[in-house]
């Protein structure tokens, strides 16, 4: 672990040493880059479960189905199942089902199908995900004339990250896009995913816990650590994926502790657990003296 992960980690211990109940847990950048996984993330993922704290893997990934990347993650050693995954895509369609919605998807083809069954004739909402190829003049000038011409249409955006990593470098993501519409449009869009507080407490929802007694491990300063504080979590940053020196500062964000990889994190959770059932035992012996 870095100096600077070790410190972070004793002066939470020091305030407060609470149990660790829940992980909430990037996949792309965190427990695996591409198609291949962190240094030791299959190992330590097995420890955490041994360890009793439950897990919720939780992405923004817009670029393919849950059931690809369920396929992806379990073919590099990763014992995650389907009811594990919490995807932006999932939260997305509740929505768009909720409201009667016949959305235009600005998506990537390969995440198409999580939406069928939803009627997309005569669009009365524009959903923005990652589209690389659909991100054309065309499909972006058709979104901005439905938005314009309806003033009740709503701009969803399904995440507003702006870059994501890719095994040969960074990439732009949707919310430059995102941000093209909101700026012709003069319309905030609602967001859906990450870092929104709705989401992270949704992925927690069906795990009985509650945000305090939570954390998020995520390679993504702005979006996975703090949106995870804002919404009561805490917040690990993982130096993985799309994280870059000094993104915490330019977030604005004081993760509650920064280690090199999804490994140390997993120690970092463990060493909390371990402060925290000595400071109970403690506060136990001196109750009974």
């Amino acid at each position: 672990m870095s100096s600077a992960g070790r410190g972070d980690a004793g002066a939470a211990t020091a305030a407060a040493p609470r149990r660790i109940h829940a992980a909430l847990i990037d996949l792309n950048g965190t427990l695996h880059v591409g198609d291949a996984a962190t240094p030791g993330a299959q190992a330590a993922l097995q420890r955490l479960r041994a360890a009793g704290v439950q897990a919720r893997f939780v992405t923004n990934t817009t670029k393919d189905t849950i059931g690809n990347l369920l396929a992806l993650v379990q073919g590099l050693g990763f014992d995650i199942q389907q009811h594990e995954v919490f995807s932006s895509l999932t939260a997305t369609r509740r929505l768009l089902e909720e409201q009667g919605l016949r959305p235009f998807l600005l998506l990537h083809p390969k995440a198409l199908p999580d939406f069928e069954g939803i009627p997309t004739e005569n669009p009365d909402a524009v959903v923005v995900g990652l589209a690389k190829e659909a991100f054309s003049y065309d499909n972006m000038n058709r979104a901005f004339r439905i938005l314009l011409h309806d003033p009740d249409a709503p701009l969803i955006a399904i995440h507003k990250g702006r870059i994501f990593k890719e095994p040969d470098g960074l990439s732009l993501g949707p919310g430059p896009f995102v941000l093209a519409l909101e700026h012709a449009t003069g319309r905030t869009a609602q967001v859906v995913g990450k870092p929104e507080a709705s989401f992270f407490r949704l992925a927690l929802d069906d795990l009985g816990c509650a945000p305090r007694d939570a954390v998020m491990v995520g390679d993504d300063a702005r979006d996975d650590v703090g949106g995870a504080q804002a919404a009561g979590l805490r917040g690990i940053l993982v130096q993985t994926g799309k994280y870059q020196p000094g993104d915490e500062a330019s977030a604005g964000v004081q993760p509650t502790a920064m280690v090199p990889d999804f490994a140390a994190a997993v120690e970092w959770i463990l060493e909390q657990n371990s402060a925290a059932a000595a400071a109970a035992a403690e506060t136990g012996r001196q109750a009974q003296a």
